[in-house]
Parts: structure tokens; C-alpha cells; sequence
């Protein structure tokens, strides 16, 4: 059998939360701001490792609500090729930073940090312009 070079499967979710959306700051590099989201593991939906990657960084239980778009470009993640499915969903609860996340804030529009890293940025351009 051939051995295939593949790119990473990751999720990534905008959390509606109070009219904002929550970024977490990244306690690895790349430093910076980011939609909390992460690797899915083997084994795993592409759901449950949203569910479980919201928890696990913002202390939040979500409701999904859709998938939002999925990105691919080879360099959207500087340390290798990844595949991101994004999703949208809503969460109630106190917000918690967690595991990978040195904090976890909730951000409006016309707020939003400078420093957003990978193509988060892009993301949520096209969340807040809604061009999916």
C-alpha cells in the first residue's frame, strides 16, 4: 500500500453567545486569538469534536446549529495542511478558558482583536458578512 501524505482534519466554531462571538487566545503557537476549535481524533465525528474541542477551551456546553463552510487552503495553519469544518452554534453558561486556551472572551464585530491567527480571520469576515 502507498503511504499518502493528508492533510489534518480540524473543526473550528463560531459560538453565538449574547450578540458576540467568543475567541479564545492561543496558550501555544502560533500565538494569538482564535475560534476555539481543534484536531478531530480518530474515531470522531466532526459534531462531537466540536462539542468536545467548545468544552474543552471555553468552558461552554453548545448547541450546534449548522455547518457554516468548510476551508482548505494549504497554508491556513503554518505548521502543516489542515482541513477546517466549521460550525455555528449557541451555548449558555458562564465562559470558561480551558486545556489549550489561556482565555476564553467574547468579542463583538467591532471589537475584535488584532492579533487573530490562521484564517480566523477570514472566517469570521465571512460569518459577519454572511457570505456563506
Amino acid at each position: 500500500m502507498a503511504n499518502y501524505k493528508n492533510p489534518f482534519p480540524t473543526v473550528d466554531i463560531i459560538i453565538k453567545y449574547k450578540d458576540g462571538v467568543i475567541l479564545i487566545k492561543r496558550k501555544k503557537p502560533p500565538f494569538g486569538w482564535a475560534l476555539p476549535g481543534g484536531f478531530v481524533e480518530y474515531g470522531e465525528s466532526l459534531e462531537n469534536a466540536a462539542i468536545r474541542e467548545a468544552k474543552e477551551e471555553t468552558g461552554l456546553d453548545i448547541t450546534l446549529i449548522r455547518q457554516f463552510h468548510s476551508y482548505s487552503e494549504p497554508d491556513r495553519d503554518p505548521r502543516f495542511h489542515t482541513i477546517t469544518t466549521v460550525y455555528i452554534a449557541s451555548a449558555d453558561g458562564e465562559i470558561a478558558a480551558g486545556y489549550d486556551a489561556a482565555e476564553a472572551v467574547l468579542f463583538y464585530r467591532n471589537n475584535l482583536p488584532d492579533n487573530i491567527v490562521f484564517d480566523h480571520k477570514k472566517i469570521l469576515e465571512d460569518y459577519f458578512n454572511r457570505r456563506y
